[in-house]
């Protein structure tokens, strides 16, 4: 869901101003790939407490690119109809992360 999600982004924010592709497009950019790049590095560590950390900051990236597909919707960079469904994405993705982070802290609170 989080690649799918950063290849949407990737296509939402193509026609981004020129004066903006180096700010508001390469930070929503970051922003969504970094999800998948996090939940990934933290799958392949050796311990619940490093796996925890990379998917915080998933999480937060998560949510940082929902803010920023929002943002751009309102600044124009992102087409409406794009965006509602960016956001509804992300919503249903922070709340899995959120899952995720639960259950990595009950494996962590067993060893």
């Amino acid at each position: 869901m989080a690649d799918a999600l950063a290849v949407r982004v990737y296509h939402a924010t193509r026609h981004v101003p020129a004066e903006e592709r180096y700010g508001f497009q390469r930070q929503v950019r970051r922003a969504a790939i970094s999800v998948p790049c996090n939940v990934i590095e933290g799958c392949s560590r050796r311990t619940e407490r490093e796996y925890l950390h990379f998917a915080s900051i998933a999480l937060g990236s998560a949510a940082e690119a929902r803010y920023l597909v929002d943002l751009g919707t309102r600044l124009g960079f992102v087409a409406a109809s794009d965006a509602s469904a960016l956001c509804s994405e992300y919503e249903e993705l922070l709340k899995k992360l959120q899952k995720l982070l639960q259950a990595i802290e009950r494996m962590e609170a067993r060893t």
